[in-house]
C-alpha cells in the first residue's frame, strides 16, 4: 500500500509560481498513475492533471493547460506540479492521488484513484 505527502502549497500573488510536491512511500510510484485534484470551497473537487504509469504520459484540465506541469522523480519517489502564472481561481486545496497501474487511456477515470495525501493549501491572492 502506497502513503502520499503533499507538501508545498501556501500563498502566493497573482502571477507568482508554486512547486507541489508529493511524497511516495510504501511502494515505487513510477507503478501508479499519479493525479493533482484540487477542491475550493463550495465547489466540487476537480482533476488538474495526471501523469501515467510506467510512460508517463500526461493530462491537463483546460483551466490549467500551458501553466501547470506534471513531473516525476523517480529516484526520489516524488510526483510534482509546477504552477506558473498563479491565478486567483487557482485557490484550493491541492490534493495527490495514486491507483495502481493507470495508463493514458485510464488515467483520467478519477474514479480510479484510491490513494490520497491529506492535501496542501494553495492560496492566491494580492
Amino acid at each position: 500500500q502506497v502513503q502520499l505527502v503533499e507538501s508545498g502549497g501556501g500563498l502566493v500573488q497573482p502571477g507568482g509560481s508554486l512547486r507541489l510536491s508529493c511524497a511516495g512511500s510504501g511502494y515505487a510510484l513510477s507503478y501508479y498513475g499519479i493525479a493533482w485534484f484540487r477542491q475550493a470551497p463550495g465547489k466540487e473537487r476537480e482533476g488538474v492533471s495526471c501523469i501515467s504509469s510506467g510512460d508517463g504520459n500526461t493530462y491537463y484540465a483546460d483551466s490549467v493547460k500551458g501553466r501547470f506541469t506534471i513531473s516525476r522523480d523517480n529516484a526520489k519517489n516524488t510526483v510534482y506540479l509546477q504552477m506558473n502564472s498563479l491565478k486567483p481561481e487557482d485557490t484550493a486545496v491541492y490534493y495527490c492521488a495514486a491507483a495502481f497501474d493507470l495508463t493514458m487511456e485510464t488515467m483520467t477515470h478519477w474514479n480510479l484513484y484510491n490513494y490520497w495525501g491529506q492535501g496542501t493549501q494553495v492560496t492566491v491572492s494580492s
